[in-house]
């Protein structure tokens, strides 16, 4: 349980922001925002949470929760906007990003909850590897969904976290597990805010690398991320980044490099026939 009473002093920034996308998230809220809560890091912290335009009772859930969670010294901003439809993934981190104040940033899903050593542990990756997006390994739940993606997540060794970027049709780091500087973010960012269908993470995360940032998992399971028909995975058309393409990083040089180009992104070497990140998870499971 975190530490009571360890606010940023007046004026000072808190050290990490926990960046919360939400849209209509009520069935997890509660045991997202616990997991905030229940983070074991003494530093200072925010969460940062932008609401795109939610129609269920995701505002009474964060509000039910912000006195907990300032009580325990978490500084809690909230925006969003009301719209008749929502503006995308892309657009709401960006804005959770904008209104925060943390050196460096833990993106969470509002359907997932965090191992409470993750803010902990990913910082101290991260002060040593400044322009690095740090990751870390998951639990899946339901337990056994998407088992042969969720191993590859968790077992590719530290150099195939690059080279397998080139043959994956998604972050060898996934999303829900970043954690980054702010700085380094600013530099290569901002998502990109096409709505629903567009890959952000994919794209940003090849910004990154074209822009000589490096890539490192924590090998401890600090992240319970859920599978869901309603997950934001499935929602994406298409994968607009693969070879040819202008988005797409330089391939490495060199056999090692070679060899791991060809391995693929599932364990057996075969990449999703439909390019997108769902399609990824059901091939990813296929015997």
């Amino acid at each position: 349980m975190r530490r009571l009473g360890n606010p940023a002093g007046p004026g000072q920034p808190p050290l990490v922001s926990v960046i919360l996308p939400v849209h209509n998230a009520d069935l997890w809220l509660d045991e997202c925002l616990e997991s905030v809560l229940r983070q074991d890091f003494e530093g200072t912290m925010e969460l940062s949470v932008f609401n795109d335009a939610s129609k269920d009772k995701s505002m009474t859930i964060i509000e039910k929760w912000r006195p907990k969670l300032e009580g325990s010294g978490i500084l809690v901003v909230v925006g969003g906007h009301d719209s008749p439809s929502p503006r995308g993934v892309g657009y709401s981190k960006n804005q959770a990003i904008a209104q925060s104040s943390g050196a460096y940033l833990c993106f969470l899903d509002s359907d997932d909850a965090m191992m409470p050593g993750r803010v902990r542990l990913q910082y101290e990756a991260a002060v040593q590897h400044p322009t690095s997006i740090i990751g870390c390994r998951v639990r899946r739940d339901p337990p056994g969904s998407t088992e042969r993606y969720t191993r590859w997540i968790n077992q590719l060794a530290p150099p195939q976290l690059l080279t397998q970027v080139f043959t994956a049709h998604g972050p060898t780091v996934i999303m829900p597990t970043w954690f980054c500087s702010r700085a380094w973010f600013s530099h290569v960012g901002p998502f990109d805010e096409g709505g629903q269908g567009v890959p952000e993470d994919l794209l940003f995360f090849y910004q990154h690398l074209r822009k000589g940032g490096g890539l490192l998992r924590v090998d401890q399971t600090l992240l319970l991320y859920r599978y869901h028909p309603r997950a934001a995975t499935h929602s994406v058309l298409e994968c607009p980044a693969t070879p040819g393409h202008p988005s797409f990083p330089e391939p490495p040089s060199g056999p090692t490099a070679s060899a791991s180009w060809r391995s693929g992104p599932c364990p057996a070497g075969r990449p999703s026939p439909s390019g997108t990140r769902a399609g990824r998870d059901a091939d990813c499971t296929a015997a």
